[in-house]
């Protein structure tokens, strides 16, 4: 069988287990894109069409260059709080021009081979960004859902007065005529996406709740004729593709705007490439992800929902774990996701009119609790706790202030514990009663910055012990403390003494240092 054979082969099978992956996929980024668009801050006139041109190059064009072959990649709730605070401090037709840059800057940290570093984030960090957001998109989609307009809006502690006002919210739901069907139709989806996820045989869960939830919710408002609000969309999607203008790059001269793109670059490349090491977690038949080929073809993807003036994109866990669970194999299910996308809003616009923005809210609300994620915190108070304080602290200033001074508490506290682990060093001389045998138990970082509480414990130690060397609870040594320890040695050997140090348990310590293992086989 020849290579043209093989390929013909192979495409064939691709295309009958991503065909229908490729429609599961699609059905679940449907409402989640307009959802997402409308807790965005996105003008309301723009909120489907923003939402998904930008699914759309996520899964055409950034699934054809994708360095992780199953990802799926569109709006995301975790951009959603952000892209509202650009929204509410630049204006909308700004935003193209902040994404824009965040693509640019993707794009050559991908070039750069930069993937790596952007991996490079506490979990705790992420965890606690996530759960933040989560929490704020449930309080602002909350009013939403009961038809009324979130009175954090564009305030300061917007979040906290979201949170605040929740009773009144409820009590409008249940007592005043404008908002009772509302919120019944939200509360009837959520009710129905709950069922669907506890209830339903895992094969029927190819369906996705979110889809069946809008669907439920979008009938009986068709048949209660109900008074809601209802997502407006233009005749022509496409028609809603605004290209940045002159007064648009003049935003350029701004340091705000220059900031924004690098927080949202960061942000974005960080959820992106986490989601695509969970995506690899999760599957075994497709090749491992390419991280700096991921980050720059998100790059490439948001440079041009920044020329067309649309919400940023970020690879998606809800969309990406459905594609794998649904069976897909290549990246066809990815792209064809977006063919569908680009066909449904060409062709069958208004279908999307009936949707009640209710029920797309309540979508949002129910994944606003689930990105609260209140397992990630049991599981770090259990096994570190000073992660656990980086989780709760960013979550609190995301909650409390905004998302760019969560993120940057969350880094400042990280890098404060990276410090704290790196010069903290424990020595303990221990001396044998009625012997000349002195155990030395070095515990945590020998650094150059603990040098010196070395080199006092090494200085009280008798000149005629035989000193052993413990090395079982350090985790780091530098060429500065090693070089200390050698010369010492030395000298002690000089003076009648004698040093044992274990040096396959040093070695072990150097184990991904080089230069260490080149320093130890010298002694």
């Amino acid at each position: 069988m020849n290579a043209q054979t093989l390929r013909l082969s192979a495409f064939r099978a691709a295309w009958k287990t991503d065909l229908p992956a490729s429609i599961v996929v699609f059905l679940v980024a449907l409402p989640l894109s307009m959802g997402i668009a409308i807790a965005s801050g996105v003008p309301m006139a723009h909120a489907a069409s923003a939402g998904l041109i930008t699914a759309i190059i996520g899964g055409v064009v950034t699934g054809a260059l994708s360095g992780c072959t199953l990802q799926v990649s569109g709006p995301a709730a975790g951009l959603a709080v952000m892209v509202a605070l650009f929204v509410q401090e630049h204006g909308f037709q700004t935003l193209g021009v902040i994404v824009l840059l965040a693509g640019l800057v993707q794009l050559a940290a991908g070039l750069l081979r930069l993937g790596q570093v952007f991996r490079a984030v506490s979990p705790s960090l992420i965890q606690g960004m996530l759960a933040g957001i989560g929490i704020l998109i449930f309080a602002s989609q909350f009013h939403v859902m009961v038809d009324d307009m979130p009175p954090g809006t564009g305030k300061e502690f917007g979040g906290i007065i979201n949170l605040w006002t929740l009773p009144q919210a409820v009590w409008k739901g249940i007592s005043e005529t404008v908002h009772r069907p509302a919120a019944l139709i939200g509360l009837l989806t959520i009710v129905t996406m709950f069922l669907w996820n506890r209830l339903t045989p895992q094969k029927l869960k190819l369906l996705p709740a979110p889809l069946l939830g809008v669907a439920v919710g979008t009938s009986c408002a068709a048949i209660l004729q109900a008074d809601l609000k209802y997502v407006p969309v233009p005749d022509n999607l496409l028609e809603a593709l605004r290209w940045p203008g002159g007064s648009d790059l003049r935003a350029l001269s701004y340091r705000a705007i220059w900031l924004a793109g690098l927080s949202l670059a960061f942000v974005a490349s960080a959820e992106s490439l986490l989601t695509a090491t969970a995506v690899d977690s999760m599957q075994r038949h497709a090749p491992r992800t390419r991280y700096d080929r991921e980050l720059a073809a998100q790059g490439v993807g948001n440079i041009l929902c920044g020329l067309a003036g649309v919400l940023p994109m970020t690879g998606v866990i809800v969309r990406s774990s459905a594609n794998v669970l649904a069976g897909a194999r290549t990246r066809l299910s990815t792209i064809l996701h977006g063919v569908w996308m680009l066909v449904f809003i060409t062709l069958l616009p208004g279908v999307l009119s009936l949707i009640p923005v209710a029920s797309l809210a309540a979508v949002l609300v129910y994944t606003g609790v689930k990105l609260m994620n209140p397992k990630a915190m049991r599981t770090l108070w259990r096994t570190d706790r000073a992660e656990a304080g980086i989780y709760a602290a960013t979550l609190g200033t995301v909650v409390v202030v905004d998302l760019l001074t969560g993120i940057a508490v969350g880094i400042a506290l990280a890098l404060a514990r990276l410090l704290c682990s790196f010069s903290h060093l424990e020595v303990a001389v221990e001396e044998e009663k009625g012997s000349v045998r002195t155990t030395i138990r070095l515990k945590g970082a020998a650094t150059f910055i603990r040098l010196p509480k070395l080199a006092a414990a090494l200085e009280r130690v008798r000149p005629d012990a035989h000193v052993h060397v413990n090395f079982h609870e350090l985790t780091y040594i530098d060429h500065a403390c090693l070089d200390l320890l050698i010369n010492w040695e030395q000298q002690h050997k000089a003076a009648g003494g004698e040093l044992v140090i274990d040096w396959d348990r040093l070695r072990a310590v150097f184990q991904q240092h080089a230069w260490g293992e080149r320093r130890i086989e010298a002694a």
